[in-house]
């Protein structure tokens, strides 16, 4: 098995007017939120992406597929840590964690610190190995028109070392 392995992830959702907005599991103050089969957590979404594709595991959809009722509505951190679970299991670590969320409106920014803290906290891991980051795209595009948000993610992992 090779000690390090890099993921990456990327995933899209709708934004809907008077809907709930979760982001890097809290929530935010807007007048839309993303919408989708599980809470929409675009930011948790890719990160889990990124972690199973590290792992050879395959992807969100493969493990929680959205046409399952079980996942409807679901708190992705729940998600996350279903994943972190799954890499441990395989005998892997995360050594770090580099995102970016594509947003136009609302900014983000005084939300990162937090988002940091919950996404450490659920992976059990510091919160100096998760960088979160956001931009917009200039208003091009369906993140620039507000109709959706999208997100980015690099994760390196490592093979844990018996003893």
């Amino acid at each position: 098995m090779t000690p390090f392995r890099v993921g990456f992830g990327y995933d899209v959702h709708a934004l809907k007017e008077d809907h709930p907005f979760i982001l890097g599991g809290i929530p935010i103050e807007h007048t839309k939120g993303a919408f989708g089969h599980s809470d929409a957590d675009v930011l948790i979404h890719t990160i889990c992406d990124a972690l199973l594709g590290a792992a050879n595991l395959g992807d969100i959809g493969t493990h929680f597929p959205d046409t399952d009722a079980k996942y409807k509505g679901i708190d992705s951190k729940i998600l996350l840590k279903d994943v972190v679970k799954l890499l441990t299991e395989k005998g892997f670590a995360i050594g770090n964690i580099d995102s970016t969320v594509c947003l136009q409106k609302p900014k983000i920014k005084p939300y990162i610190p937090e988002m940091k803290k919950c996404l450490a906290d659920v992976m059990g891991i510091e919160e100096g190995r998760v960088s979160v980051k956001a931009t917009t795209t200039e208003k091009l595009g369906f993140v620039g028109r507000e109709e959706g948000v999208s997100a980015y993610a690099v994760v390196l992992i490592y093979e844990k070392t018996k003893e």
